[in-house]
């Protein structure tokens, strides 16, 4: 057993959802994450999401997770009870392509109470539970609230929920201030998806932006020491490639999907 390759489909946004199964599998990836904004455009035209469930299956690509829960945190009143519907309908995208996770992610702004979200991040983890779907716990580094793994850790931990996981990702843990070496002070088993890239010297870490990620082995960030630590932790889920880059978004998809495959190989070493 080993690392569990996968892509995200924001590494080669421009194609067509279907054309993005193709083109993950061709390049050799064995996991794909999906977003629910584009599930919903796709049962829009198509009216269900029986195609992409085919597309799936004929090129063997399992789903890792799909993207994104939001306003679950932030929100108070009817609006609250709208983000709760809205989440539902969600997973049930997730559940309806396989996926044994979704990821909630956190608000852009500050974070008032962080026992108030675990208990609603608890309320998230018993919805999931009645559609099969477990909701996975993001940070994110460039915003107010929470922007370090022990802040999304906390959430988990305080839910008290058993389902509870994190979404790891080493840009956010580089651009939020988080040390790597934390990786290892999470369980194996409750990290839902490691997304994998790397960010440029410049510009300086409190100015970069999604959409200065670079492939694997491009930038400075200790991904191949950060590859050791996850072998010594156990870590055998998916490992996705997920990046922003419009340059990247500017050349042919399947070009990407392949250099993006080659290049996490060389820096996870794995064949």
């Amino acid at each position: 057993m080993g690392f569990v390759l996968g892509i995200n489909t924001s590494t080669i946004r421009p194609a067509p959802l279907l054309d993005k199964i193709k083109i993950a599998a061709d390049a050799g990836f064995e996991a794909i994450e999906l977003w629910n904004d584009e599930l919903t455009e796709f049962e829009r035209e198509v009216g269900s999401l029986d195609k992409v469930v085919q597309e799936l299956e004929r090129n063997n690509l399992k789903v890792a997770t799909v993207i994104a829960l939001k306003g679950w945190i932030e929100s108070k009143g009817e609006e609250y009870r709208r983000a709760l519907e809205e989440a539902r309908r969600r997973m049930e995208q997730a559940a309806a392509v396989g996926s044994p996770y979704i990821i909630a992610s956190p608000p852009r702004g500050k974070v008032e109470d962080m026992d108030e979200a675990a208990r609603r991040y608890r309320e998230l983890l018993e919805l999931g539970r009645e559609i099969g779907v477990k909701p996975a716990m993001e940070f994110l580094g460039f915003v107010e609230g929470i922007y370090k793994i022990e802040h999304a850790w906390y959430i988990v931990e305080r839910s008290g929920h058993p389902d509870g996981t994190i979404v790891m990702d080493t840009f956010h843990i580089f651009r939020g201030g988080s040390s790597f070496e934390q990786v290892k002070e999470i369980p194996a088993d409750r990290i839902a998806v490691f997304h994998f890239n790397d960010a440029p010297a410049q510009p300086e870490r409190a100015k970069q932006t999604d959409a200065d990620r670079v492939f694997p082995g491009d930038g400075i960030l200790p991904l191949k020491e950060v590859a050791g630590m996850l072998r010594e932790m156990g870590y055998e889920g998916v490992v996705s490639l997920e990046l922003f880059n419009p340059r990247y978004w500017e050349m042919p998809p399947e070009e990407v999907a392949k250099t993006g495959m080659r290049k996490m190989r060389e820096v996870l070493r794995v064949r």
